[in-house]
C-alpha cells in the first residue's frame, strides 16, 4: 500500500507498531547483550497496557451500531475501564531502573522510556476514542469531566497496583480483599496519606499531557 493512498488508522496503526517493535527489540538487544531476563516484564506489560486501546476500539464500533444503553456495551465499558489503568501503570516501571552492571545505564533509561512511551499511547488512544463518543452525548465540558474522572480513577489504580499489587482481575478473582483496601482508604485517609500523594501526582501528570494530546487533535481536525 502507498503511503498516500493509505488511511489516518493504517499509517497511526503502523506507527505504533513500529514504536512497539522498538521498545521490544532494545529488550532482545539488551537480554542477547547480557544475558539476563532481567527487563523481561515489560513485555507483559506492554501487551496488558496495549488490551485498553483495543477494548475501546471494539466499544465504539458498538455503540455506533447499537448504542451505548445496552448490556453489552456497558459491560464492555466496564471490563473497559478495569483495564485501562493497565496502560500508565508502565509509568511505575521507572522504580527498576538503577545501575546494574549488565548494560549502560543509559540504555536502560532509553528502553524503559520506549515502553512507558508506548503504555501512554495506548492509555491516551482508548481516552480518546471514548471522549469523542462522551461528546455526541454531552455537552463537551461534561464529557471532559467524565475523562478526568477516569484519569482520577486511573491514576489511583496504578498506586494499587504499584504498591498493594492488585491487578486488573483481581476485582474478579479477589473482589472482597481489593474493596476491602480501597475502601479503608476512604475511611481512614490520615493513614494513607502516600495513597492520596501518589494519586494527586500521577493524576497531574496524565491529565496535563491528555490535555495537550485532546487540543492537539482537535487543532489538527479543524484545519
Amino acid at each position: 500500500m502507498h503511503m498516500k493512498s493509505a488511511t489516518p488508522l493504517y499509517r497511526f496503526t503502523t506507527a505504533i507498531g513500529l514504536s512497539c517493535a522498538v521498545s521490544v527489540g532494545l529488550l532482545a538487544i539488551r537480554i542477547e547483550a547480557s544475558d539476563s531476563m532481567r527487563y523481561s516484564f515489560l513485555l507483559w506489560n506492554l501487551v496488558l497496557a496495549a488490551i485498553p486501546a483495543l477494548l475501546a476500539w471494539w466499544l465504539v464500533l458498538r455503540i455506533d451500531e447499537f448504542g451505548w444503553l445496552k448490556w453489552k456495551q456497558i459491560l464492555l465499558t466496564i471490563v473497559w475501564l478495569s483495564f485501562l489503568p493497565n496502560s500508565f501503570y508502565l509509568i511505575t516501571d521507572f522504580v527498576h531502573i538503577r545501575e546494574t552492571y549488565e548494560a549502560s545505564l543509559i540504555f536502560d533509561i532509553v528502553m524503559m522510556t520506549s515502553f512507558v512511551f508506548n503504555g501512554i499511547i495506548f492509555g491516551f488512544l482508548a481516552l480518546y476514542l471514548v471522549h469523542l463518543r462522551l461528546i455526541k452525548r454531552f455537552k463537551p465540558k461534561w464529557a471532559l469531566g467524565i475523562v478526568l474522572l477516569i484519569i482520577w480513577a486511573c491514576s489511583f489504580a496504578a498506586y494499587l497496583g504499584r504498591y498493594t499489587r492488585w491487578n486488573s482481575w483481581d476485582i474478579v478473582l479477589r473482589p472482597a480483599g481489593l474493596l476491602f483496601d480501597v475502601s479503608d482508604r476512604f475511611i481512614n485517609p490520615s493513614a494513607h496519606e502516600q495513597t492520596y500523594m501518589i494519586t494527586v501526582l500521577f493524576f497531574a501528570l496524565l491529565a496535563s499531557l491528555y490535555l495537550v494530546v485532546w487540543e492537539g487533535a482537535q487543532l489538527v481536525r479543524r484545519k
